[in-house]
């Protein structure tokens, strides 16, 4: 007699006796060979199923009536011994039909993913709700053949804004950061992260001016402000400057080389937007300072957002937390359940290919039992910069960040002005 499975599912003990069982003929699905077509019919099958249908062990049962050649020399162990294997077998290929990927866990943890990048060609395929730029990211975008009509765009715009050549670089760059923010926003839904120069990261009203150009130019563009962010270093200044654009002029900011929690009460403070407190930048100074190597448990950019995290969840602040700058993907499941993650396309490639379990690890209902102390720095700049500066990897990796986006702003500068003068 073929063989054959009885399947109860149900939802709950209580349900059982209301939900009819059915036998399933077992054929090709335990054969050597299963077609192409079927295997693809059976995942489609198993997809659907899976938000209404329990299936477990104890809830399914498997009657035998005999098992024919054909099951029998199947070349997997333990198949022609015992039907308890048949059912293993058929679990897996359903559990492996319906898993989800990495990438789509950490979205279910509650995480919004972000891409961070200027290579807006890449961004698509992840589904990501936002994402973020820096001048980094633009000038590697910038070298890249597909985005030169861009740069071209870009170039021309500039000679029309002045007869200085200086003048016409600055009107330049600005006008290709919104470019690719436009293009960027055709394809995630949310919103893009602009940064303002880092030339700017100690002087307010410069931060200021700046900003309120890019806004305009995007205005210009027909998008409205509330689809942009504004990156502003967090420096004294930059929290400052942050705070007057959110207050007075209704412009969302997104405080980034965030490398301590004095920033992060500050910026919280001030009313940003939104935060982007560095990971593996923190890492790699750690690791160089004390020659050891981190778990990802044990990883201190991880921790430094976790605290960050809590210290908002806490007081009840709105301004979200974006955990930004990873090396690894064990960096990002430990955040799994932080508001916002900002990932590169090559790690968000890794998540969209894996199956790894990624649990929840943060939740704001888990801070009401913490005891973390209210801090303040907003009015008092003589405490912040003493209390900032008695962190010496917040400092180093602050000035470090700083100095980076400012020579790379320098680099893209330049090759535009050898275009304006072309």
């Amino acid at each position: 007699m073929p063989f054959s499975l009885q399947a109860r599912t149900s939802f709950d003990e209580d349900a059982t006796s209301l939900i009819p069982r059915r036998k399933l003929q077992a054929p090709r699905i335990f054969r050597r060979e299963m077609p192409v077509r079927q295997k693809t019919r059976l995942a489609r099958r198993a997809r659907l199923a899976s938000p209404y249908l329990s299936i477990v062990s104890s809830s399914i049962a498997v009657e035998s009536r005999g098992v024919s050649p054909e099951l029998k020399s199947l070349p997997l162990q333990g198949l022609n011994k015992t039907t308890t294997s048949i059912f293993d077998y058929s679990q897996n290929l359903i559990n492996t039909a319906i898993m989800s990927s990495s990438l789509d866990q950490l979205k279910a943890s509650g995480t919004t993913v972000v891409c961070d990048s200027g290579d807006f060609a890449t961004i698509g395929k992840y589904k990501p709700q936002d994402a973020t730029t820096n001048p980094s990211l633009i000038l590697d975008a910038a070298k890249k053949p597909e985005y030169a009509k861009l740069v071209d765009n870009a170039v021309a715009h500039g000679k029309k804004q002045s007869k200085d050549i200086d003048e016409q670089v600055e009107h330049t760059l600005d006008f290709l950061l919104v470019q690719f923010g436009k293009e960027i926003l055709n394809i995630v839904p949310g919103k893009v992260s602009t940064e303002v120069d880092a030339a700017y990261s100690f002087d307010k009203q410069g931060s200021i001016d700046k900003a309120l150009k890019i806004i305009d130019l995007y205005k210009q563009e027909g998008i409205s402000k509330d689809r942009v962010l504004i990156k502003l270093a967090s420096t004294w200044e930059g929290i400052q400057a942050a705070h007057e654009l959110q207050s007075k002029h209704g412009v969302n900011c997104n405080l980034t080389l965030m490398f301590s929690l004095v920033q992060a009460i500050a910026g919280a403070e001030a009313g940003a937007y939104l935060i982007s407190p560095f990971v593996g930048r923190i890492l790699d100074w750690y690791k160089a300072a004390t020659k050891k190597e981190y778990t990802k448990e044990e990883d201190p950019g991880v921790k430094s957002v976790q605290q960050i995290f809590n210290y908002y969840k806490k007081h009840g602040y709105n301004t979200i937390v974006m955990g930004a700058s990873f090396r690894t993907i064990g960096e990002i499941t430990e955040l799994a359940g932080c508001d916002y993650l900002t990932i590169a396309p090559n790690l968000l490639e890794q998540m969209y290919n894996s199956q790894d379990p990624v649990p929840k690890k943060l939740a704001a209902e888990d801070t009401a039992k913490l005891d973390i102390p209210k801090r303040s720095y907003l009015n008092d700049e003589s405490k912040f910069r003493f209390d900032f500066n008695e962190e010496t990897m917040a400092v180093h990796k602050l000035s470090e960040g700083i100095s980076k986006f400012a020579a790379d702003a320098v680099t893209l500068k330049g090759t535009l002005k050898e275009k304006l003068q072309a």
